[in-house]
């Protein structure tokens, strides 16, 4: 009784009337009414009326009327409950007015109905079920006794014509994908080619509906999953950021120690040299005590000398007063001088300082600088079809909004531009010999090592490569990486300071000593450290510009380096490079600090050389002859 009480209330009440539907009406919006307050509503709408279609009370959307030329109350009349209403309201029994005749009720009398026709679906009492037979379009319908029945109507209801309200539908038009009637069939749809019945069309509209109701259940389940996963981020995010705000907290609270620990200095020293100047003030002021009371003393007996009018006492005190006046006015009656404790402060300074202390940084990271995303292979270009079966290095831009990923291969470059899961034509650039590195430089540049000719060729891109200039060097450079707009860091082969800062015009500004006899690979952190891969050696290196040792990463064990290749960092500052025997590129922190393996042979890597991240975090890695292009989840 409850659940009925709920649906009822809920689906099967009038919002005009307020009770349950009588006689209830379907607009084209979904939004069903009483057949009656629907009629009085729409009258009340001239516009409506006017445009021959019904407004809808609740959302006021139009619904075009099949027969404009009628009266608004055939409008009204001809609308039907929607499927869903129809199902509640057969399920429970119709509404408590069933019992009361159709006709009857337009006339606003409650005569109780007896007879159900199928057809009209309306509920007639005896005397206009009479009237009902004596016409001819439905003299022939079929009609149930409700008594009978139990008040209930029937849930298998007729599949009537629309437009020929006497018709069955029997036939479907595949052509126009509709049900229809032999009238409509012989009128309207004479020319359709392709017209079944609907008997012999019902197993394909039922395997139609399971397969729409799986695809549905399918849908509604994802969206249950996408619903799970959304709260698990919104539960991990929430909890997350109570987690930074405790860290917060607890360096704010370290730097507060700080404070209250500098404050308590300053405290203790001012009560310090305080005390020890009070100290020498509170011994001068005792000695003045004593004196004090010595001359009061002296003062009373000399008072007494006099009063008593003896001669020989007033001449002895007499000479001890002369003696005494001598001595005291060699004695010094200074008070000590003290030096004075002051507090000098320099707000400014301070509020200078304690706007230069950052307690950290909070930074929404994405792509691979999140530690906790998932890389996905989103495409394998294929290179090797060029014969090009290694490609040592690789860079990624945007040009115009295009993607352009450009390789090294043998004696040239070799380009495409990069639209998803769509072939490109391939754009090769021959140049003087065989290239070695490449770096992109700023804007839609790159410059490339030719070491055979010692040469730098520098290339625009537009999106096609150009060769815009070449420079000679005075040594053979392999590695090469971008430091600023007017210089480069280029790789040596061979020697101690193995590793250059040049001008754009190939001239060696500065030699650093990196511990690495052969770079091939180089990479610029942000903090403008230096970064190289020594393959022999199984290590990465990084030190400043200075030759300063940041560090050296020589793992062992399970973590030891193979062979390190190339090497390129996030926007966070975290390193990522190639291990080529192993088929991994490994994630580092920015001062070295293992993080994870990002990828690995399980997504299909092998022998990884370059790498490279371009502006939009997509990560591109050469893998024998193909660059593979990763995203993040």
């Amino acid at each position: 009784m409850a659940t009925a009480k709920k649906l009822t209330d809920s689906y099967l009440t009038c919002v005009i009337c307020t009770e349950v539907f009588t006689d209830p009406a379907t607009l084209q919006c979904n939004h069903t009414f009483c057949k009656s307050c629907l009629l009085k509503y729409t009258k009340t709408q001239s516009e409506a009326i006017q445009a021959k279609s019904i407004p809808c009370p609740a959302c006021r959307q139009q619904t075009k009327v099949t027969n404009p030329d009628s009266p608004v109350k055939e409008w009204v009349s001809h609308l039907k409950p929607s499927h869903v209403i129809q199902s509640l309201m057969d399920d429970l029994g119709g509404s408590p007015d069933v019992d009361a005749c159709s006709v009857c009720k337009e006339d606003g009398k409650t005569t109780p109905g007896t007879m159900w026709c199928t057809i009209c679906e309306d509920i007639f009492c005896d005397g206009c079920l009479k009237f009902h037979k004596r016409l001819s379009l439905t003299r022939d319908h079929e009609v149930l006794d409700v008594r009978i029945h139990g008040n209930r109507k029937p849930k298998v209801r007729s599949f009537m014509c629309r437009i020929h309200k006497d018709e069955t539908m029997k036939l479907f038009c595949k052509d126009c994908r509709m049900a229809i009637c032999t009238v409509c069939c012989s009128i309207k749809h004479r020319k359709c080619d392709d017209v079944e019945t609907i008997d012999a069309i019902m197993p394909l509209v039922k395997e139609t509906l399971l397969n729409e109701t799986r695809n549905q259940e399918k849908k509604i389940q994802t969206y249950i999953d996408n619903i799970s996963l959304t709260n698990s981020k919104i539960e991990k995010l929430t909890t997350s950021a109570q987690e930074m705000k405790d860290e917060v907290r607890k360096v704010r609270m370290a730097a507060t120690d700080v404070l209250v620990r500098k404050e308590k200095e300053l405290l203790d020293r001012i009560d310090k040299l305080t005390e020890s100047r009070v100290q020498e003030l509170k011994a001068y002021r005792k000695s003045k005590d004593i004196d004090l009371q010595v001359e009061q003393q002296r003062c009373e007996f000399i008072d007494k000398v006099v009063t008593s009018d003896c001669v020989a006492d007033m001449f002895d005190m007499y000479e001890s007063v002369n003696g005494a006046s001598g001595d005291e006015d060699t004695r010094d009656d200074k008070i000590p001088q003290t030096s004075s404790i002051i507090f000098e402060r320099d707000t400014e300074k301070l509020m200078r300082s304690v706007n230069k202390v950052h307690l950290g940084q909070v930074e929404v990271v994405s792509g691979l600088s999140d530690w906790t995303s998932s890389p996905v292979l989103l495409e394998s270009i294929d290179f090797s079809e060029d014969m090009f079966l290694v490609l040592p290095d690789v860079v990624a831009f945007a040009v115009n909004g295009v993607r352009v990923i450009t390789v090294i291969a043998l004696n040239c470059l070799l380009s495409v531009r990069y639209v998803p899961n769509k072939r490109s034509l391939k754009k090769h650039l021959k140049l003087p010999s065989q290239p070695m590195g490449i770096a992109k430089l700023a804007g839609t540049e790159a410059a490339v090592t030719l070491p055979v000719t010692q040469q730098i060729a520098f290339i625009t891109f537009d999106p096609e490569p150009t060769l815009e200039s070449t420079v000679k060097t005075r040594v053979k450079y392999r590695g090469l990486a971008f430091l600023n707009p007017a210089q480069l860091v280029a790789g040596r082969f061979g020697g101690p300071t193995s590793v250059d800062i040049l001008d754009m015009g190939g001239n060696v500004l500065k030699s650093i000593n990196t511990g690495v006899s052969n770079p091939q690979y180089i990479h610029v952190t942000r903090n403008n450290n230096v970064v190289v891969s020594e393959a022999e050696v199984k290590s990465l290196v990084s030190v400043t510009l200075d030759g300063q040792a940041v560090f050296t990463i020589t793992p062992r064990g399970d973590r030891a380096l193979t062979y390190p290749q190339g090497i390129t960092t996030t926007s966070t500052g975290d390193i990522l490079f190639a291990d080529r025997n192993s088929h991994k590129v490994i994630q580092l922190t920015e001062s070295g600090q293992f993080v994870r393996d990002v990828v690995t042979i399980q997504e299909d890597l092998w022998y990884p050389t370059g790498i490279c991240l371009d502006d939009d975090g997509l990560l591109y890695v050469t893998s024998g002859g193909y660059v593979k292009v990763f995203g993040c989840e």
